[in-house]
């Protein structure tokens, strides 16, 4: 599936974006270029802070993109490069679910393809929930949600046990549905998605592994640097009218083609 269309900046009033706040921006440099990736520990907040703690820790520094595959996606976090390593830390149970309340700001883009649900986005993950009438029928009025791997969303790596998630994670380049629900979104790369798809690709044959991979040569929340030479972020809040306008163009010009998948939040990066 292609990336999420482009849609352009518009002179929409402050109101109408958000700044992320600088624990939730993971700040990946390569040599190719910086990746931006908004965590979200609203959707997993386990997933949110074994990443915060190992960034933060230098854990990733010098880690390769062991496995890419074009048109899906590039994992890394191995500190044995294999795919087979991990942290000291305990493995993190799967998050491939959460529950929604009215302050999570869901914008939704249309109802699902049987009707029962809605699709729609979260800050910048897609999601796929019951509607906001179920609150009113649940204890925590609260319903039901899933995070969708679209293009750009980073998820957590794991083997065969769904609570077998430790330090690898793996950023979208394509969508690909067969993920959602047992596997956890946790972010969405919010700049530099071009220099994900520019990684060193692996051999479909042999599962992706990338023989001389690139590699992060550094990983960090933006928490850990000083105020002035921070990257600093404002996304598009999705539910303003200037982003709905543009979800209504994007919906006229693709048709039955249209999905959440096909749409995100632009953001706008200074400094740094």
């Amino acid at each position: 599936a292609p990336a999420p269309a482009a849609l352009s900046q518009t002179a929409a009033p402050p109101a109408e974006w958000r700044a992320i706040s600088p624990e939730n921006l993971l700040i990946t440099d390569t040599a190719k270029g910086r990746i931006l990736v908004e965590l979200d520990p609203r959707v997993a907040p386990r997933s949110v802070e074994r990443t915060r703690t190992l960034a933060d820790r230098g854990f990733y520094d010098g880690l390769k993109f062991h496995r890419v595959i074009e048109g899906f996606m590039a994992q890394t976090g191995d500190p044995l490069g294999t795919g087979e390593g991990g942290s000291e830390l305990p493995d993190v149970p799967g998050e491939f679910s959460f529950r929604r309340g009215r302050a999570d700001g869901f914008a939704a883009t249309g109802a699902s393809p049987e009707g029962v649900t809605q699709m729609g986005l979260i800050g910048s993950i897609p999601v796929e929930t019951q509607p906001d009438a179920q609150m009113m029928v649940t204890a925590d009025f609260k319903v039901a949600a899933m995070g969708l791997f679209c293009s750009g969303v980073v998820g957590m790596a794991r083997s065969q046990g769904p609570d077998s998630a430790n330090s690898q994670f793996y950023l979208m380049t394509a969508t690909n549905d067969s993920l959602n629900g047992v596997y956890t979104p946790f972010g969405r790369v919010v700049s530099g998605l071009d220099v994900v798809k520019a990684l060193k690709a692996g051999d479909r044959n042999n599962n992706g592994q990338v023989t001389d991979p690139d590699v992060m040569t550094r990983v960090r929340t933006a928490a850990t640097m000083p105020a002035g030479q921070r990257p600093s972020v404002r996304v598009m809040v999705p539910s303003s009218p200037a982003f709905q306008a543009q979800i209504e163009a994007a919906r006229t010009r693709l048709g039955a083609r249209f999905s959440v998948c096909e749409v995100q939040p632009p953001a706008e990066v200074t400094g740094g």
